[in-house]
C-alpha cells in the first residue's frame, strides 16, 4: 500500500439507493476527478464547493448527473484534497464512476484506507480511528451513541493528561 497514491472507493454501502457516493483522495484527487466528469464552464475548485457535473464513459457519453463536492487539504477527513461524486445509487453507475476513477490515475483504496490516513495525517488520534469504526459497525442507537461521543474525542479527552504526565515524567 503506498499512501502517496491517489485513492478512489465507493463510501455508501453495497446495493441499490437513491444516491451513491464515490470518495477520490489524495494529491491528484481533482485531476482524477476532472478526467471522468463534464464539469460547468468556468468552474474552479474550490474548498467546500458543491456542483452539478455529468459522468462521462470512456467515449464521452452522459452515465449520470452528480453532485461534485471538493475538499481541500488539510481541512479534509483525510488531510489531503478530497473530492466526493455523488451519484444516482445504481451499483452500475458506481462500479462505472469508481472503474473510470482507477483509470483515470487512482487506485482502489484499501478497505479503512481513508480512515488510516486521516490518523497519519493527523487529523485523528487511535481513538477515534476506532470509534469510526465502532459507529460503523454499530447496530444499536446505543452503540452508535456511544461511538459518535468517542469519534467527537470523549476519550482523547481523558487520555490527555496521561499523556502530557506520562511525556513529561519521559522529560526528567
Amino acid at each position: 500500500m503506498n499512501l502517496r497514491d491517489t485513492i478512489a472507493a465507493v463510501s455508501t454501502p453495497p446495493g441499490r439507493g437513491g444516491i451513491g457516493i464515490v470518495r477520490i483522495s489524495g494529491a491528484d484527487a481533482t485531476a482524477v476527478a476532472a478526467a471522468i466528469l463534464r464539469l460547468p464552464e468556468r468552474f474552479t475548485w474550490r474548498a467546500w464547493q458543491v456542483s452539478l457535473a455529468d459522468l462521462l464513459d470512456a467515449e464521452g457519453h452522459i452515465i449520470d448527473h452528480v453532485v461534485v463536492t471538493y475538499y481541500a487539504a488539510p481541512k479534509s477527513y483525510t488531510a489531503e484534497d478530497v473530492v466526493e461524486l455523488s451519484c444516482h445509487g445504481s451499483p452500475v453507475i458506481l462500479r462505472h464512476a469508481l472503474e473510470r476513477a482507477c483509470a483515470s490515475g487512482a487506485r482502489l483504496a484499501e478497505p479503512g484506507e481513508f480512515t488510516l490516513r486521516a490518523y497519519l495525517n493527523g487529523r485523528i488520534d487511535l481513538p477515534r480511528a476506532e470509534a469510526i469504526r465502532d459507529l460503523i459497525e454499530s447496530t444499536t442507537l446505543y452503540q452508535a451513541r456511544i461511538a459518535a461521543q468517542q469519534a467527537e474525542g470523549s476519550v482523547s479527552r481523558r487520555l490527555k493528561p496521561i499523556r502530557s504526565e506520562e511525556h513529561t515524567s519521559e522529560l526528567q
